[in-house]
């Protein structure tokens, strides 16, 4: 009996892993088999990896939170604030070294707003979060008038544009600046005291407690690191838009907590990967695309969206129920 247990216990492991790639390959045969069949072309493959990258981006550090048993949903109001606030710098003459200093600051400030509230006023993440979810979205509007600002974007659109200059770089450069800092985040997960207490956290908050974790600490770190990541796709979506809206990414943090349980991560806690994140958000764009592509309206688009959270929140619930 053991020896079946151990056999079967690397079995369920590696398809955990490979469960984010299997959906990835079911969503592109999927599409392949709706008529008129729109080919895949490279261009569509450039507009994929832009449109996933400011997911991924923001999704990496939501990784984080999901793994220590937390949510944040103002990550959309935090990267419209973001885009605002690098808008207004750019537009009084700030170069894009500053803007990039006020874009990850303001993300960090949002992330530490968020952690100290669950922290030290022990307020369950999803309640704190849905909090700042209208604070950050209403400083965004104070601050722009309610109107988006539009302001020289020092060539910061050359890192999200689809056809890339140089064109031996295939992709944008944004989309190699996630892959380079997911496989960053991928070492930090697994290597660091901060991944290893993430997932402590997440596992049993008590039993870390316990253990000598400092488990306030962590969680207040955690939101801080997601709030850089956050300012830098709010700087991204700005780069995409050339201009700071306070109504932009509405409903965004839907996909990136998608693509965070698609991609394996549990909302209990204790589980989730970087690179099954990233495929989780090249999931989440390439469903937008070919929806595109089919000429489907928004509203077909977001029924799709809203099942596959729907499917992905109820196979994560399958899995704690087999593992308990």
């Amino acid at each position: 009996m053991m020896n079946l247990m151990h056999q079967w216990l690397p079995r369920r492991s590696a398809l955990r892993n490979l469960a984010p790639v299997l959906s990835l390959v079911a969503a592109v045969l999927f599409f392949y088999a709706i008529p008129p069949h729109p080919g895949l072309t490279l261009f569509d493959l450039r507009l994929v990896a832009v449109h996933a990258m400011i997911v991924g981006i923001a999704a990496m550090g939501m990784t984080f939170i999901i793994i220590s048993g937390g949510i944040d949903l103002s990550v959309g109001s935090a990267i419209a604030l973001v885009s605002v606030a690098t808008a207004i710098v750019l537009e009084r003459g700030g170069g894009p070294v500053f803007a990039l200093s006020v874009a990850l600051g303001v993300g960090a400030v949002c992330g530490l707003y968020n952690g100290l509230l669950i922290t030290i006023l022990r307020l369950p993440p999803f309640i704190a979060t849905l909090g700042t979810l209208g604070f950050y979205r209403g400083v965004a509007k104070w601050m722009s008038g309610s109107i988006p600002i539009t302001a020289p974007t020092q060539g910061l659109e050359a890192w999200v544009s689809p056809i890339p200059t140089p064109p031996m770089l295939i992709f944008a450069p944004a989309v190699w600046l996630m892959l380079a800092l997911g496989l960053f985040l991928v070492v930090v997960l697994r290597y660091s005291i901060l991944g290893q207490h993430a997932y402590a956290i997440g596992s049993n908050e008590a039993t870390a407690r316990l253990c000598g974790v400092r488990v306030a600490r962590t969680k207040v770190s955690i939101y801080v690191l997601a709030g850089l990541l956050t300012g830098l796709a709010g700087l991204m979506q700005f780069a995409r838009l050339t201009q700071g809206d306070p109504t932009v990414a509405i409903g965004l943090e839907l996909d990136i907590i998608a693509a965070v349980v698609i991609g394996g991560g549990s909302l209990s806690g204790g589980q989730g990967s970087i690179l099954g994140t990233l495929t989780g958000a090249v999931l989440m764009a390439y469903l937008r695309n070919r929806s595109t592509v089919l000429g489907w309206p928004n509203f077909v688009e977001e029924m799709i969206v809203g099942h596959i959270i729907i499917v992905a929140v109820a196979v994560d619930r399958w899995r704690g129920s087999r593992t308990n």
